[in-house]
């Protein structure tokens, strides 16, 4: 269903499973899908098509399948489209939920719970009936009346079906009394009593278990079925023991989804139950939200402790520490050490890329002879533009300087990847920027080793650095482990790699550096740094303990980082560096507009939205915008909505098609298809052209993507009479940092220079740190 509202998505969990599922998954994330053939020591996806070994009828093993078919199911759906406001999953489905809200990798997914299976799969002895056409004060009143105190309700899930737990002897007495009170009991086939005191040894177990998994409190708010009401924060592991035990409040859940205001749902996994069970909480009233006794605040279940500290964390003076001491901080002294070295920098700090050259050459210049890396924005560059870019970029800084191209990703487009990275080869650039990645790619991986070598002491060394940008822990994950060996194997057939290059390739992380993005203006899911830095830093520490890398990865962070403030928070966060955007783009020497820069200077912290990501539209894809002083962010809304609800341009009404053509084209649509069409012909993609138009979901998405290409245009040529379209990429950040300058001489970005921003962030975040005594562990004082 859809509406206005807000989204949910909804996963299925125990009892959906049916032959012959997830067949349409079966070929997508293969890693994944192995990865779970590996820890489980069968074929999942043989389970799931015909299960000729009947894993389907054994909860420990049904449990992990059905959590490996739903969570390849989420992520699929999370490159396709944007997350949702909400995510809730029934018994089993509530890991899958915590799983795509980012409380823990596939890996540790995989691992809780094929030990969740195993713990309820020992119980015995009890069954479960479905009641139907029964009242909630009815079916209490059942359960009052049981002679033994025997049955308990496991499932509320909606104002007319509840399940109730009983032991095996006491079923058919149950089935007779719900009758006789004008109900209807459908016994199910299951192997015990779920969500009843017969799971109260599982749940015990469940509980010490968890005190060795680290768990995140989630991205999105997920609802619990213990309380009907998101988690709290660092209630996740007792929630997930308790829920064991307690009954699945699902009717609760559906009633305040809907009194939130979600109006659309998804089900993820087999069957169209939960649909059902949302429809009929739909049905009933949302004035007000259900009632039911206050939860009492759950226990907090004990985690490990924290791993020893390192260069790039530390925790604060300890209160008995005595007098602050002075500690005269410098911006040399936070962050990593390795990062300044390996970059040859002097601060643990960068510039991050905007794409079309708006991170310009004279940007990355006036970046590099501060001793400072700067990203140059080659994504929509055409490659003689970047060659001449680079050029420029080492007549200016000298042919010694220090500087990094962006990489971004387009899926549309992989084989201009590959000459990018060809071409940053053919000039000897060593440090990229990737962004929008899903997955690693071959030509990243090109880029990364070539000239990888061992010292004479054997040590493997990449002299090619990449900064992933990742706003998911997923894909952190892949940019933190060797590159596959497919794709190392597919480069050196090639000639593009050595065998010592591929050597090495095993043997060091595809990025050295990973960058947090949390809510910034690049391509994000509005992750809060707060949550993702300490999530980006335990995989880190993770995936260092299985490889042992001979250096550290670093891991930066990115997003909101608009006041000395907010760099010093992301630094005791443990950041071992920074990479600054949004307020970049406010300088003098941002290849923008002034309007555009005047714009941005007048902006607040409220002043940004979300809108499509024109080079990942089909995907549902976000960044953030400007929202002050133009339209582009409900425009580009607007076409996203219409591309997901409409099959082609020939379904718009001539209502739409109207406005369209004189608010946002200002031209008619097929003079636009030709545009598209005329590009896909001069850059040499004839067939791709003549593919698009075949297909008229294609075709019309080809044309709304050109509206994102041609309001950047207008943005950065300053065209006022274009303003209500312009597209500028802008986090809260700008507003944040118009803020803490307001009054100084910065207040006026004709006096910002890149250079002078990072000083005054920089430095900043050093004075905040000195008056809160912090100082890096193990770090010797600032040498001056």
């Amino acid at each position: 269903m859809s509406g206005n509202g807000r989204r949910a998505w909804l996963f299925t969990g125990q009892g959906s499973q049916r032959k012959g599922m997830g067949a349409h998954y079966a070929d997508l994330l293969p890693g994944h899908w192995e990865l779970a053939d590996r820890l489980l020591g069968f074929s999942v996806r043989e389970a799931c098509a015909a299960d000729s070994a009947g894993r389907l009828r054994d909860t420990r093993h049904l449990q992990p399948v059905m959590f490996v078919l739903n969570a390849v199911a989420g992520l699929v759906r999370l490159e396709r489209e944007p997350a949702p406001d909400f995510l809730a999953g029934h018994s089993l489905g509530e890991l899958n939920a915590l799983f795509t809200a980012g409380c823990f990798d596939f890996e540790t997914g995989v691992r809780l719970v094929r030990r969740r299976g195993e713990l309820m799969a020992r119980a015995s002895g009890g069954s479960m009936v479905a009641v139907v056409g029964l009242a909630p004060e009815q079916i209490e009143a059942l359960t009052r009346a049981d002679p033994g105190d025997a049955v308990e309700v496991s499932n509320y899930n909606s104002l007319d079906q509840t399940v109730l737990s009983c032991p095996r002897a006491a079923v058919a007495g149950l089935v007779d009394r719900v009758a006789e009170a004008g109900g209807r009991a459908v016994p199910l086939n299951v192997s015990a009593s779920f969500h009843s005191r017969d799971m109260a040894a599982a749940e015990e177990e469940f509980r010490e278990y968890l005190t060795g998994v680290p768990l995140d409190d989630p991205r999105i708010p997920v609802l619990s079925n213990v309380t009907a009401r998101p988690h709290r924060p660092g209630t996740v592991a007792a929630q997930l023991s308790r829920q064991i035990r307690r009954p699945v409040r699902w009717r609760e859940s559906m009633l305040h989804l809907a009194a939130e205001g979600v109006r659309e749902i998804t089900e993820i996994g087999p069957g169209r139950v939960l649909t059902g069970f949302w429809e009929s909480a739909l049905a009933e009233p949302i004035q007000v939200k259900p009632q039911s006794p206050p939860e009492p605040a759950p226990p907090r279940v004990p985690v490990p402790p924290p791993p020893a500290a390192s260069a790039s964390t530390a925790p604060a003076a300890s209160p008995a520490a005595g007098p602050a001491l002075a500690l005269d901080l410098a911006p040399q002294d936070l962050g990593s050490a390795e990062f300044r070295e390996d970059h040859g920098v002097r601060w643990a700090y960068a510039s991050g890329s905007m794409f079309r050259a708006i991170a310009s050459t004279a940007l990355v210049a006036r970046m590099a002879r501060a001793g400072l890396l700067g990203f140059y924005g080659a994504g929509g560059v055409t490659l003689p533009e970047l060659a001449d870019a680079i050029r420029t970029i080492r007549a200016d800084a000298g042919p010694d300087a220090r500087f990094g191209v962006n990489l971004l990703h387009d899926p549309e487009d992989p084989a201009h990847e590959a000459a990018t990275v060809d071409l940053c080869l053919r000039h000897d650039i060593r440090s990229v920027e990737a962004a929008a990645y899903l997955r690693v790619t071959e030509p990243l991986v090109h880029f990364r080793f070539s000239g990888a070598h061992r010292d004479p002491d054997g040590t493997p060394v990449a002299v090619r650095h990449i900064v992933a940008k990742v706003s998911r822990p997923e894909v952190a994950e892949a940019f933190a482990r060797p590159a596959p060996a497919a794709l190392v194997a597919g480069l050196v057939a090639d000639g593009r790699l050595t065998r010592e290059e591929a050597e090495v390739a095993a043997l060091l992380p595809v990025a050295g550096d990973i960058c947090a993005e949390a809510d910034s203006a690049g391509h994000t899911d509005g992750a809060a740094a707060m949550t993702l830095m300490p999530a980006m830093t335990r995989l880190r520490d993770d995936v260092m303990r299985q490889h042992r890398y001979p250096r550290r990865i670093r891991i930066g962070a990115s997003g909101g980082l608009g006041t000395p403030e907010a760099l010093a928070a992301a630094f005791v966060l443990g950041a071992d560096f920074v990479v600054t955007g949004s307020v970049n783009q406010c300088t003098v020497e941002a290849g923008t507009s002034d309007t555009v820069k005047d714009m941005l200077a007048g902006l607040d912290v409220q002043d940004t939205a979300y809108a499509p990501a024109g080079d990942m539209f089909e995907y549902g894809s976000r960044v953030q915008v400007v929202r002050k002083g133009t339209l582009f962010a409900a425009r580009g809304n607007k076409l996203y909505q219409l591309y997901r609800q409409l099959d082609g341009l020939e379904a718009l009404d001539a209502g739409t098609r109207r406005s369209l053509e004189e608010t946002c084209f200002r031209r008619p649509l097929e003079e636009v298809w030709n545009l598209v069409r005329q590009r896909y012909v001069t850059t040499g993609r004839t067939d791709l052209a003549a593919a698009v138009e075949r297909d008229a979901k294609r075709r019309m998405s080809a044309v709304f993507r050109w509206y994102f290409g041609y309001s950047t245009r207008a943005a950065m040529a300053g065209d006022p009479s274009e303003r209500a379209n312009f597209q500028v990429h802008c986090g809260p950040a700008m507003g944040a940092f118009n803020r803490s300058v307001a009054g100084s001489a910065l207040a006026d970005w004709r006096r910002r220079h890149v250079d002078g921003v990072a000083e005054e962030l920089m430095t900043g975040a050093a004075g905040v740190l000195e008056r809160a005594s912090w100082r890096p562990a193990g770090s010797p004082r600032s040498a001056r």
